[in-house]
């Protein structure tokens, strides 16, 4: 699946379809669900200056930001090889869950 930025009247967002992604099973291993709300507390963790910068409104199937187009454009070269990536999303979790990071998934 691929990453979709969107453009509705000059908003801007980014969307990714959760739950068919490469890095699922190293999501369910780790004890996570594979759902948007994942994917927001991984944004969050791992690139914490440009989440500051965005709104999140992902649901369970769905991971979803809204923000400026160079942010979310940011957003998406940073999330490309790491959806398709079990090794690294195994990493970016362990880091989390040593920092004591909590995922609300």
């Amino acid at each position: 699946m691929t990453i979709t930025l969107h453009d509705f009247d000059g908003e801007h967002s980014l969307t990714l379809a959760a739950g068919a992604l490469a890095a699922d099973a190293a999501v369910v291993a780790a004890g996570h669900e594979p759902n948007g709300y994942f994917w927001d507390g991984l944004v969050q963790f791992a690139w914490p200056d440009l989440a500051e910068r965005l709104d999140f409104d992902s649901e369970g199937g769905t991971f979803c930001a809204l923000g400026n187009l160079s942010d979310l454009t940011q957003l998406k070269a940073a999330l490309e090889p790491v959806i398709s990536s079990p090794s690294t999303v195994r990493e970016i979790v362990a880091r989390a869950e040593t920092a004591g990071f909590e995922f609300d998934d």
